[in-house]
C-alpha cells in the first residue's frame, strides 16, 4: 500500500526535484475537491481546468501569509476576469481560526480546509506559505515557497505569461 501511495505522487516529486522553483518539468498537478470554509459548495481544481491556477497552502499561525494573503487577494481582483483563480488551502487545525483569520482579511477568493492534510502530502508541501501555479491545462507551472515583499510582482508577472496561452 505504501508503495503504491509512492507511485501515485512520483511525477509530483520529480517535477518538484528537477524543475525547483522556476519552471517545473510538465506534470499533471493533483486533483483534489475540499469543502469550503464558510460551507458554500465544495472546490474541485479538475472543475477549472481551462483557468491558470494559483494553488496557495497557508495557516493563520503563519506570519508570511499575512502579507500574501491581502496581496494575492488584490492580483486575483486584477487577472480573475482573464481567467486567474486562487485556491488557498488552510491547513489550520480548527477551521474557527481560519475562518477568524479570512474575516479579519476580507479575502474574496475560494478558501478551503483540509483537516486531513492529504492534499498537502500530494504536493509535497514543506513550508508555509507554499503555493503552486497551474497552467491552463491543468499542469503544475512552478511553485513558490515562503513570501517577502516584491514576490507579487513576480507572481503576477508570471500569471500574466501563462494567461496568454490559449485554454484547452
Amino acid at each position: 500500500m505504501r508503495k503504491a501511495r509512492f507511485k501515485k505522487y512520483l511525477p509530483l516529486l520529480l517535477a518538484l526535484l528537477c524543475g525547483a522553483s522556476n519552471g517545473l518539468q510538465a506534470a499533471p498537478a493533483p486533483d483534489f475537491t475540499l469543502p469550503r470554509l464558510d460551507d458554500s459548495a465544495p472546490v474541485s481544481l479538475s472543475a477549472l481546468r481551462g483557468k491558470v491556477v494559483y494553488v496557495d497552502f497557508w495557516a493563520s499561525w503563519c506570519a508570511p501569509c499575512t502579507v500574501a494573503l491581502p496581496e494575492m487577494d488584490q492580483l486575483r481582483r486584477d487577472l480573475h476576469a482573464r481567467g486567474f483563480e486562487i485556491i488557498a488551502i488552510n491547513l489550520d487545525e480548527s477551521a474557527d481560526d481560519a475562518l477568524r483569520f479570512i474575516q479579519r482579511m476580507g479575502l474574496s477568493y475560494p478558501v478551503v480546509t483540509d483537516l486531513a492534510k492529504t492534499t498537502p502530502q500530494a504536493y509535497a508541501v514543506s513550508g508555509m506559505p507554499t503555493a503552486f501555479l497551474i497552467d491552463r491545462h491543468g499542469e503544475l507551472h512552478s511553485t513558490h515557497t515562503g513570501f517577502r515583499p516584491g514576490d507579487s510582482a513576480k507572481i503576477r508577472k508570471t500569471i500574466e505569461q501563462l494567461l496568454q496561452e490559449t485554454p484547452p
